[in-house]
């Protein structure tokens, strides 16, 4: 009998098809709604390998009920979704989709920050909707981003590659880690800061860092009351960072200038959200990886660490270091 493959999302035919070749592979049959519960535990239950989104909770709960699991293949970067030390205790090895998305993510992180210190929403909607009827000289004028600080929280791989990006622009590169990436600093001349000077001294405030107990709600209304009035808040990682109501108000009450965000605590996010009615926020869909070269790359890699688990072979990209295969 062949392995059991279950994918929580539609994915195009020739993405999986590797996969079909071999065994038996079963798609939820929508690319937008998400696999209800339920059915999730149901598929589970009987399945050796899970391709996954950030969407879907790998917990406690679906481990248990998982008899035949030996592999959950997330299609991301970030796993916290996925409760890891109950996976390896339960034998499953978990792969993620590093590096393969990191240049994308971190085009669509810049090109979020242009977008929200130069006003183009707002200015593209102006145009649209018919209001441009004369030029004024300072219609719709934004913030310059050359020569102007950057600081970016979290300097892994995606931050760096943002700091590449930043220095062609000739802006100061300063980051706040939990250790100091000698190799950033040789390279792009970037300069290691506490958390509180970062917020402080910096034009643009980046946010890459993982979510983690320690960065959940990091960024709280204390927080930005520090930042320049004239500061722009960039979250591309993970919604539960940042206390959203905190960010309203600050925005709101001009503690800051503007803000751009991929990412939200609760996605997808109502669109009556307070931060939704606010003309100084770009708003976008977590699309950070969303090439089509970059999101086809990723399913593969998702597709090459489920099939090297089920043919016994060392998987590319392990996140559980300690997993052993027990079943």
């Amino acid at each position: 009998m062949k392995p059991y493959i279950f994918i929580t999302r539609k994915l195009p035919d020739e993405a999986v098809s590797a996969l079909k070749e071999k065994y038996e592979v079963n798609m939820w049959n929508s690319e937008e709604k998400l696999v209800p519960r339920d059915i999730l535990l149901q598929e589970a239950a009987k399945a050796d390998a899970l391709l996954t989104m950030l969407s879907e909770k790998v917990d406690e709960e679906l481990l248990s009920v998982s008899k035949n699991l030996k592999v959950v293949a997330n299609l991301a970067v970030g796993f916290d979704n996925i409760d890891v030390e109950a996976a390896s205790a339960h034998g499953v090895a978990i792969c993620n989709t590093p590096d393969v998305l990191t240049d994308s993510t971190a085009d669509l992180t810049f090109a979020l920050l242009m977008a929200a210190a130069r006003r183009l929403v707002e200015a593209a909607e102006f145009v649209k909707e018919g209001k441009w009827k004369s030029w004024t000289p300072l219609l719709l004028a934004g913030q310059d981003i050359h020569h102007k600080t950057i600081g970016i929280v979290g300097m892994g791989s995606i931050g760096s590659a943002v700091a590449k990006r930043a220095k062609g622009f000739d802006m100061n590169v300063i980051y706040h880690n939990r250790s100091r990436k000698m190799d950033v600093e040789n390279e792009l001349g970037a300069v290691y800061s506490s958390f509180d000077d970062l917020v402080l001294t910096s034009d643009f405030i980046v946010c890459l860092t993982p979510l983690t107990e320690e960065t959940r709600n990091l960024f709280t209304r204390e927080v930005f009351k520090k930042m320049k009035k004239t500061a722009v808040f960039i979250n591309a990682s993970r919604g539960p960072v940042v206390n959203e109501q905190d960010l309203y108000l600050a925005l709101k009450e001009g503690e800051i200038a503007a803000a751009g965000l991929d990412v939200f605590e609760k996605e997808p996010i109502d669109e009556n959200h307070p931060l939704l009615q606010l003309s100084n926020v770009v708003a976008l869909p977590h699309i950070g990886s969303a090439s089509i070269e970059t999101r086809m790359g990723m399913m593969k890699l998702c597709v090459d660490n489920i099939d090297a688990i089920l043919s016994e072979k060392e998987p590319l990209t392990l996140v559980n270091k300690d997993w052993t295969l027990t079943r």
